[in-house]
């Protein structure tokens, strides 16, 4: 098999679920769909489409069955699917999703007001659903939220997430996401919680990371990651996202700003910024609403001045 060049970077699309489960506007099925379009012609090979939790919690992805059923046939584009629960991973493989996401908190407090349930109750409950999916021949991926910062507990013992890592991965996860729920994180931090993560076992090719901008420092955050060794890092076109359970989140690192720094640096996303950033602007109509990315803000401002040119 032909390993990936050691400058390719892959840019993990999470704007159909993480982007859309805190908006007030719930999109029509045909509207995700129109911006799932978008995102595979932009070069996005890894998107997460939805969430198979149950539709009364998070009914904006309460279409998650019609989504997957119309989804654009298109090789080498991977579709992923959130389960909260065996249910959640039973409805997933009755779609034909072949690729799934876990998830569990770092931080106690957080758990239990994400799942209801503790984080020992939630590792359990995730062992056999990994197990399963594996059984089945799927790819899992674990997310581990609120690593580097909880709202309600504060800082988060690196080698807690460590031990939550390791137990993940023991339990069949292929993929170990360390997520900044809140936006809280500095480089210093991620590098020194890569560390300690990979310390423990879990090899840097296995590892991920999801970084919210809260405090403008994702993009600082996802490329100190990328210098201690990660290249697999989740965005969500122009910005767009935010967590129900964590007060004060802010959306996502957004793609085209991911795109900008990283092929700047050097660094192949395989994805074209410009109709990216036209997926961008497509979001931001259905939703009627300004979205935070930096380069979406440049892209509209650019496009407006061209269109007074032409006018003009």
């Amino acid at each position: 098999m032909k390993q990936p060049s050691p400058n390719t970077v892959n840019l993990y699309e999470v704007s159909p679920r993480d982007g859309l489960q805190n908006e007030a506007t719930v999109l029509s099925t045909e509207a995700k769909l129109g911006l799932i379009h978008r995102l595979v012609a932009a070069g996005i090979r890894d998107i997460e489409v939805t969430s198979f939790v149950r539709p009364s919690w998070v009914p904006q992805l309460a279409d998650a069955a019609q989504v997957v059923a119309s989804l654009p046939q298109a090789e080498g584009v991977r579709y992923w699917g959130l389960v909260p629960n065996q249910r959640g991973l039973e409805r997933a493989i009755d779609c034909g999703l072949r690729h799934v996401c876990t998830f569990l908190s770092a931080s106690e407090t957080h758990n239990q007001k994400n799942l209801n349930r503790t984080q020992r109750e939630t590792l359990a409950a995730q062992t056999k659903v990994i197990g399963d999916a594996k059984a089945e021949g799927l790819v899992v991926r674990a997310y581990i939220s609120t690593v580097f910062g909880c709202p309600y507990e504060g800082e988060i013992d690196a080698n807690q997430t460590a031990r939550l890592a390791l137990r993940l991965r023991e339990a069949g996860a292929d993929v170990i996401v360390l997520g900044d729920t809140v936006g809280v994180a500095n480089p210093d931090q991620v590098t020194a919680v890569i560390q300690t993560v990979a310390a423990a076992g879990i090899p840097l090719d296995c590892t991920a990371l999801h970084m919210h901008d809260t405090r403008g420092t994702a993009v600082a955050n996802v490329v100190a990651g990328l210098k201690a060794g990660i290249r697999t890092f989740d965005g969500a076109i122009a910005g767009v996202g935010g967590c129900p359970y964590a007060p004060g989140a802010a959306g996502n690192a957004a793609t085209e700003d991911l795109i900008n720094v990283l092929e700047d640096m050097g660094f192949d996303t395989g994805i074209c910024l410009e109709t990216a950033s036209a997926a961008g602007a497509f979001l931001a109509t259905a939703l009627d609403r300004s979205l935070p990315g930096r380069m979406h803000q440049v892209y509209l401002a650019q496009r407006e001045a061209n269109s007074e040119s032409c006018s003009g």
